[in-house]
């Protein structure tokens, strides 16, 4: 599952028709696992159902790797993917730097629970008491509590990432300091400048000396003037069902490298979730100790499209109803989305890189919802009965809810949602468009579904207040403020737009 912002809210699979592609690659080998054949062929099937050109596939399983690439590098050359083709892995990223973080951790140049102004003297956030308080490990944990989307391009210079943190006095708190997950870009825009001023280096620079090279992650890098000779996928667009190169889709900002900038392949992934599995015969870049507390100990929890226990030092810690703890993230970028997780306690891992804007639909179907965790590790989400309530139990959560994000120009700019009951359940939408089905399946718990009532695999919840009253919808890991009134949003950005989010 792709655990970043994507499209906040994306309506049916359906709105992606079929599209023809290239040839995909030959089933698996007569000799694999009855199971990779099944994953090969749903993969080939969800790319040819949401015209995703290619994808690359990383898998651990049985005490064995394997590695291919389906489909092209891009519909105008018919080059075909490998193991070895680089993709943008989007947020993933930020777990790179959680990793590199660790680092500096354990050589005693930085603590995870003292202030940020410990390395950041100079560091202001729209709340000057939040800017007092807020430790290193509540950046990583998405517990700081400002606004998350915070995305300016502050241009190419070494001086883009400082300029960015600078710029955290516009970001408003939306919820008090270590109470409450809310998916949070900006902090690890935060996190990655302490990197640059602890090592005196680049954001990238120290990123790779501190976790790319080390691990021998020959095809990873974070600007895109360092591919030649490799093998690149081209990111698409979707233009009337069918998947079209959109070579402006390739420019990240390098503001937000530290956020989501690693380009990074197949095979890289693997060994780089091999590594945070504790598998020995790979590099030595954290004790075990350390390696297994960026697993544990989560701060806040709640949903990102799936429910999560919380997060520790940058990874998602999922629940299962047989127990074991799912460790997963994921990223997305215009045209390039993807996903990864891994069970320890099963020693499975698996990401899957795709270079289509309609990337999203396959790897909710892998990530999100529990086929790959069941095929591979004997593993389900926790379970959820949809149920129908009466309508003075959906009154209170009717209403028009907000999210805000600032963008690449630096404007602010809010995301808009009316929320209405509907035959026991809720109806998301704007712009009098319905965009979601929410049914509920406990308290303040619900399943994302189409209009239709056919299933999104994503789950949300509604997040109170001190009063007890609902306060939030937290929807992709966004908080959507909670307004008293309906057709509110009809004068504000619909939700469902697909941007360039992290």
């Amino acid at each position: 599952m792709s655990l970043t912002r994507r499209t906040v809210l994306k309506s049916a699979a359906a709105a992606v028709p079929v599209a023809a592609l290239s040839s995909l690659p030959a089933a698996a080998s007569t000799r694999e696992p009855a199971a990779i054949g099944r994953l090969a062929g749903k993969i080939e099937a969800g790319m040819a159902k949401y015209a995703i050109p290619g994808a690359g596939l990383g898998l651990w399983y049985r005490g064995r790797e394997y590695v291919r690439g389906f489909g092209v590098t891009s519909v105008d050359t018919n080059e075909p993917v490998s193991g070895d083709t680089v993709f943008r892995i989007g947020s993933t990223t930020k777990t790179f730097t959680a990793t590199a973080m660790m680092r500096l951790v354990e050589r005693g140049r930085v603590s995870l629970d003292r202030p940020v102004r410990a390395y950041l003297p100079d560091f202001r956030t729209a709340d000057p008491s939040v800017a007092a308080r807020v430790t290193v490990r509540q950046l990583l944990n998405h517990s700081a509590g400002w606004q998350g989307d915070y995305l300016q391009d502050y241009g190419e210079g070494d001086d883009a990432l400082a300029k960015y943190v600078a710029g955290m006095t516009k970001v408003p708190q939306l919820t008090p300091l270590g109470k409450v997950f809310a998916y949070n870009n900006a902090s690890l825009g935060v996190a990655g400048r302490i990197i640059e001023v602890v090592t005196g280096k680049p954001y990238e620079i120290a990123a790779r000396e501190l976790v790319v090279d080390p691990l021998g992650l020959d095809h990873s890098r974070f600007f895109r003037s360092e591919l030649g000779g490799f093998s690149v996928a081209a990111s698409h667009n979707i233009v009337d069902g069918k998947a079209v190169v959109e070579p402006s889709f390739d420019a990240l900002p390098r503001s937000l490298q530290s956020i989501g900038g690693l380009i990074s392949s197949a095979r890289d992934q693997l060994r780089y979730a091999r590594y945070h599995l504790g598998h020995r015969g790979l590099p030595h870049l954290l004790s075990e100790r350390g390696r297994l507390a960026m697993q544990s100990h989560p701060g806040p929890g709640g949903t990102l499209f799936v429910e999560l226990n919380g997060v520790g030092v940058s990874w998602m810690l999922r629940p299962t109803a047989q127990g074991p703890t799912v460790v997963q993230h994921g990223g997305d970028w215009s045209g390039q989305h993807s996903g990864f997780l891994f069970v320890p306690q099963r020693d499975f891992a698996i990401t899957l890189l795709t270079n289509s804007e309609s990337g999203p639909l396959l790897l909710a179907e892998l990530f999100a919802d529990d086929w790959a965790l069941q095929e591979f590790a004997g593993l389900n989400n926790l379970p959820a009965v949809p149920r129908q309530l009466p309508p003075r139990r959906l009154a209170e959560y009717e209403g028009t809810y907000v999210s805000q994000q600032i963008g690449l120009d630096g404007k602010p700019e809010n995301l808009g949602l009316d929320m209405t009951a509907d035959n026991g359940e809720l109806v998301a939408g704007a712009g009098g468009q319905p965009l979601l089905r929410l049914a509920f399946y406990r308290k303040d718990y619900v399943l994302a579904q189409n209009p239709d009532g056919t299933p999104t695999h994503t789950r949300a919840n509604f997040v109170r207040g001190a009063n007890g009253q609902v306060e939030w919808l937290r929807y992709g890991g966004r908080l959507f403020r909670h307004q008293a009134t309906t057709a509110g949003s009809r004068s504000l950005r619909p939700a469902n737009l697909t941007t360039r989010l992290l």
